[in-house]
């Protein structure tokens, strides 16, 4: 008895441990954003060598790997009408602050962005590849001075994640570490699995997951803002007013619009910040919408909203685990997975059934590329957004994609490993060709 006592109590201990754990993951992994995350990421690492320099640099020298020089080069950025990096690098050196994470540009007025105007015009800013990247997230910024002084900083493997730090040729900070283009979790973080990640979301106590409440509040406002106004695309607000005959006032109608309206805000240089999910505004916007919009559809009571919003937001995590921050598969793939997980739980489904809506979308959009960050990924999200209400669907009437048939494996994490190997490895030369694409049209 004393035995089994003792076992039991470990037992309890270690759970609690890894909940903890799995509870810091999220947290850092869902944080606010302003703007796209490279660009953002990239205006970040230009603010802290600007700080380490001291003064407003008179050049600025930037290397990228190829995944964030795509991801950069058609988004709006915040607050300034414009596309690009020339004006996000130029205002995180005149305005932005490190401390603000990827809310750097929070501090932009028209002055500063007339001042980025200019800077731009005097031709200070150089970027480039970074062609021995050691990650696919990686960006490198020298900036300098009149009088010669030099300062470096390196963010690699996440967008907030610095490894290098120089002061002229003074090393004030480096991690030290290896940098691997593999998965987003060989910083240490818990190695999920589905299984671990339905547990977590359905049976920790409430209280301790009320925070993913904020992702509602954040994306919904993004979304209220474009549906009243008009940016990027307005995909959300045509299906809105003008889709009503197509449509219908319906829950799909009501989770295409609110969810692709977010991005379009986003997307368009909206000046607000979104709750992104592993480094990327539209997948946090795709883990969030979808389901909030079908909770308020179907009244669901608070406690089950959390619970979905955390199912679909860790299902994303864990999802981009073993695919890594940035890849040829589109995001949407990953998010509106998450988001076919909780809108599933929200129809009272349980995990064989959420197992069920994962094949179903695995088989259903494995492949969508990721053509660089942009307005028309309004577009793409709207196709998961349907595709996620679809599987759940299925899965609730009993239907799932069989292992016979593509890539899917009678086991889910398979299943899931079988989508990301093919994003993460397979995709690799598609990547670079969309690129090429990009670069010299």
């Amino acid at each position: 008895m004393i035995v089994g006592f003792g076992r039991i109590k470990i037992w309890i201990m270690l759970e609690n441990k890894v909940r903890e754990e799995i509870i810091s993951l999220i947290k850092r992994e869902v944080v606010p954003a302003i703007g796209c995350t490279e660009p953002a990421a990239v205006s970040l690492c230009v603010a802290r060598a600007t700080e380490i320099l001291g003064s407003l640099p008179s050049h600025i020298s930037v290397r990228l790997s190829a995944n964030v020089l795509k991801n950069a080069m058609g988004v709006g950025i915040p607050g300034t009408g414009m596309i690009g990096l020339p004006i996000a690098i130029a205002l995180g050196a005149i305005v932005g602050k490190s401390e603000y994470g990827l809310e750097v540009l929070r501090d932009v007025t028209p002055e500063s962005v007339e001042e980025g105007r200019n800077y731009i015009a005097e031709d200070r800013i150089s970027i480039g590849l970074c062609d021995s990247a050691p990650s696919n997230l990686h960006i490198e910024v020298e900036v300098d001075d009149d009088n010669g002084a030099t300062a470096f900083a390196v963010i690699s493997r996440s967008h907030t994640n610095f490894i290098l730090l120089k002061n002229g040729d003074e090393i004030i900070f480096s991690d030290g570490g290896a940098v691997s283009s593999g998965s987003s979790c060989d910083n240490g973080d818990i190695e999920l699995n589905l299984a671990m990640v339905y547990e977590f979301a359905i049976e920790t106590p409430i209280e301790d997951i009320r925070f993913i409440l904020e992702s509602r509040r954040l994306n919904k406002a993004a979304a209220m803002l474009a549906l009243s106004g008009d940016f990027g695309h307005s995909l959300g607000s045509t299906i809105k007013s003008k889709g009503a005959v197509l449509f219908g006032d319906s829950p799909l109608e009501h989770m295409i619009s609110n969810t692709s309206a977010a991005c379009d805000a986003r997307m368009g240089g909206a000046q607000i910040a979104v709750m992104s999910n592993s480094g990327s505004g539209n997948q946090g916007i795709c883990a969030t919408m979808p389901v909030v919009s079908y909770a308020e559809d179907v009244n669901a009571d608070e406690e089950h909203t959390i619970r979905a919003l955390v199912l679909s937001h860790l299902t994303s995590i864990y999802i981009k685990q073993s695919l890594g921050r940035l890849s040829a598969l589109c995001g949407c793939v990953v998010a509106s997975t998450g988001a076919s997980s909780g809108i599933t739980y929200l129809m009272g489904g349980g995990y064989e059934e959420i197992c069920a809506a994962i094949k179903n979308m695995v088989a259903n959009l494995t492949g969508m590329i990721c053509d660089g960050a942009k307005p028309s990924c309004s577009l793409k999200i709207s196709s998961g957004v349907s595709t996620a209400l679809m599987s759940a669907m299925l899965a609730m009437n009993g239907r799932c994609v069989t292992e016979v048939e593509g890539i899917i494996s009678d086991d889910v994490d398979k299943t899931i490993h079988n989508l990301t190997s093919i994003g993460r490895e397979a995709m690799a030369e598609t990547d670079k060709l969309v690129l090429s694409i990009m670069t010299n049209k």
